[in-house]
This record gives C-alpha cells, structure tokens and sequence, in this order.
C-alpha cells in the first residue's frame, strides 16, 4: 500500500471517530489532510494539448499520439495562385499530395509513414517526448528521426529547374533530425522553436551543400473552442553566394513561410493554409521551397487528420 492510500485510509478512519465526538482525532486528521495536501503538491501537474495535432501545417510539434491510436492523414497542396483564372483556375486544376500513417507505441513515442507525389518520395520517421511541461518544468522538448527515398526515373527536371540525376538508389537517400522546444503559455498561445538539421545524399549541384541546417519557428492562437490560427516558418542557414559563384545563378530556394487554420471536429482536424511551398516533408519543404511571397508564389493546401483507437480498454471513437 502507498503512503498516499496510507494517509487516505487514516483520514477516512479518524472521519469516522470524529463523527462520534471524538475530537482529538478530528484534529489529527486535518495533520494528515495537511500532510496529504502537501505530498500531492509535489506531484508535477503536466501540460495538456499544447497543439492539436502532431503536425502544425507542413512541419512537425510537439506533440505525440496516444498509445494505440492511429492516426491517418491526407494532404493536399494545389498549384500556385498566381498560375491564372482561365488556364488554372488559380492553382486548383493541378495539385501534390501525401498520404501518411502514424501509430502510438507508447503515450510518448509514436512512429509515422507517408508517401508524397512530389519526387515521389516514401518517408519513414519516429518522434519521442522527451521531457514534459510541466508546473516542474517550462517546455516540452520531442526528438525526431527521419528517412526519405525519391522514386523518380534515374533523370528528371526539379522544380527549381536544375536536372537531377542518380546512379545509384543510395544517392536518392535524404535523412533529418529535429528537436523540437514548444511551451504552452495559456489556453490560447503556444509556440515552439525547431533546430533542424538535413542530409541529402546527393544534391542537384555540387554547390549546394548536402548537410544543412535550419531553424523552424511555429506557433498557434486559439480563437474558439473549434477555430485556431497557425503559422510556421523555416529559416535554412545556407549561403546563397555560394550558389551564385558557383553556378552565375541566384539561389533558387527560399525560405519556408506557412500560415493557416485549424477546424477540431472530434476526432477530425482540418487545417487550411496557405503555404510558399508545395512539399510536405521536411527535406523538401526546409531545403527544396522554390515558391516566393512577393512574386505570389503561393499555393493553398490543406491537411485532414483521422485518429482511430485500438485500445481494447478504452471506448473505441468509432463507434
């Protein structure tokens, strides 16, 4: 028996005597109360939904899934809007798209897959909570493992408009890791700072540099119970001169900008966003985003996620 249902057990007894008139006892039972109180204020109360879903809009929070649970998701990102009325009806004749799994091996720990059009790339990736926000700790911190593999024929066109070639399935190969700092400041505001570092076997020109690091910025402002608005932003620590030296060109990527919102429908999110990238995985949308904001290359997406419970020991949300 722990010492808290001790105590429990000791209170409910001397409650008893004290209904009788013994009054000693009422007195060393508020001694035990007291006791209880301050055994309880010890324990960490931890921080609950600092997101709502595992993903902020292209990127990755804090967050994980619960044991058991499953989540599926879709999505979507149309072409640019700047692409014309009569031809492209502002991007939506023309779209990319992932589908992507995750499973929660533990309350903490989840692993997720996916697939994407865009370079035809299969991801594989793990994320662990690490530490927890907590009234005995200010932030949430989550490490992330990523894998990727594009299925392109052996040359293709990019999207920046550099040609790309492999020679072997070991240069399609890219690999990511993040950890990800995220606080909950109340019921509306969270935010989270992502140091970010990708590995690209090999990279369309020999001046772009395949390791490189980045830095991701995001956050949430709840509106309603339903509504909240979302915005990330990935700044990639590369040097742009490099590129322009080596190739008598500008550097044809830039920085990932997203904005959006969030409708929580039970056990559906939508998130609606628009977004200066159309890739929905890390390598691509950190280091690959050819889209720019002033020029209105902007593209509207969305993401739908679905979780489904296998706990036998919980009601399944299903049903």
């Amino acid at each position: 028996m722990s010492l808290k249902q001790k105590i429990r057990l000791m209170v409910a007894l001397l409650a008893w005597c004290g209904s009788v008139g013994i009054s000693s006892e009422v007195h060393a039972q508020d001694d035990l109360l007291d006791m209880l109180n301050q055994e309880q204020s010890k324990d960490p109360v931890f921080t609950q939904a600092s997101f709502k879903a595992t993903r902020l809009i292209n990127g990755q929070t804090i967050e994980t899934i619960s044991k058991n649970h499953l989540n599926f998701w879709i999505s979507h990102r149309f072409g640019a809007v700047n692409s014309g009325f009569i031809q492209n009806f502002f991007g939506l004749d023309e779209a990319k798209i992932r589908l992507g799994l995750e499973y929660g091996i533990t309350d903490r720990w989840l692993v997720g897959a996916g697939r994407s059009s865009l370079e035809k790339t299969y991801d594989l990736y793990t994320k662990y909570k690490v530490l927890r926000q907590s009234t005995a700790f200010p932030v949430t911190v989550t490490a992330l493992g990523g894998w990727g593999i594009v299925t392109m024929p052996d040359t293709y066109v990019m999207d920046s408009g550099n040609e790309m070639s492999f020679t072997s399935n070991l240069q399609r190969y890219s690999y990511w890791s993040q950890i990800l700092i995220g606080r909950k400041f109340n019921d509306r505001l969270s935010l989270q700072v992502v140091p970010t570092w990708v590995h690209i076997n090999k990279t369309e020109k020999s001046v772009i540099s395949n390791d490189q690091l980045a830095l991701g910025f995001g956050g949430r402002f709840k509106l309603t119970k339903r509504f909240t608005l979302s915005g990330e932003y990935y700044y990639a620590l590369t040097d742009p001169n490099a590129y322009l030296v080596g190739t008598g060109k500008s550097y044809p990527y830039h920085n990932a900008l997203s904005v959006g919102v969030d409708i929580e429908t039970g056990g559906h999110v939508f998130q609606l966003h628009f977004t200066n990238s159309r890739a929905m995985i890390e390598r691509q949308f950190i280091t690959q985003t050819s889209g720019a904001w002033e020029k209105g290359d902007i593209f509207y997406g969305f993401n739908i996620s679905r979780t489904f419970s296998f706990d036998k020991g919980a009601k399944n949300k299903d049903k």
